[in-house]
């Protein structure tokens, strides 16, 4: 069955396709293990989309809101990707909201010389412990 004849395409290689993930094994991988949902329900890589399908996917820790606009026959360019779906805007705010949280995390932690090892990581997690309880 193809996927130009029935208006339908694989949630997996729509996400390749779109170029929401880098490659179609990644896409597979977020599928089976729930961040990705169709309309509100866990879906497995070989279910089927068509346009006006909502897709959630979680990616990085970081939520997306996707409206499938169109079905893609081919990985392409980045920009023709961007035309086969719409974004909510509320999810982009909320996604911006949580990477700008994350980032503000990032920059609290103590800087070390170079990668630390595992004693360094130790003396570091004690000492944020021990911020947390004062």
């Amino acid at each position: 069955m193809n996927d130009e004849s029935d208006g339908r395409q694989r949630v997996d290689k729509w996400l390749w396709y779109a170029r929401i993930f880098r490659s179609r094994g990644l896409a597979t991988q977020a599928v089976n293990a729930g961040h990705v949902r169709v309309n509100g329900e866990r879906i497995k890589p070989g279910h089927r989309i068509r346009p006006g399908d909502v897709l959630e996917v979680l990616k990085d820790r970081l939520p997306f809101t996707l409206e499938v606009l169109a079905l893609p026959e081919r990985r392409g360019p980045a920009a023709l990707a961007r035309d086969c779906y719409r974004e909510a805007a509320e999810a982009a705010r909320r996604r911006q909201r949580i990477a700008d949280g994350l980032r503000a995390d990032r920059m609290q932690m103590p800087r070390t010389a170079g990668r630390p090892d595992k004693h360094t990581r130790r003396k570091l997690r004690h000492r944020n412990r021990g911020a947390d309880t004062n």
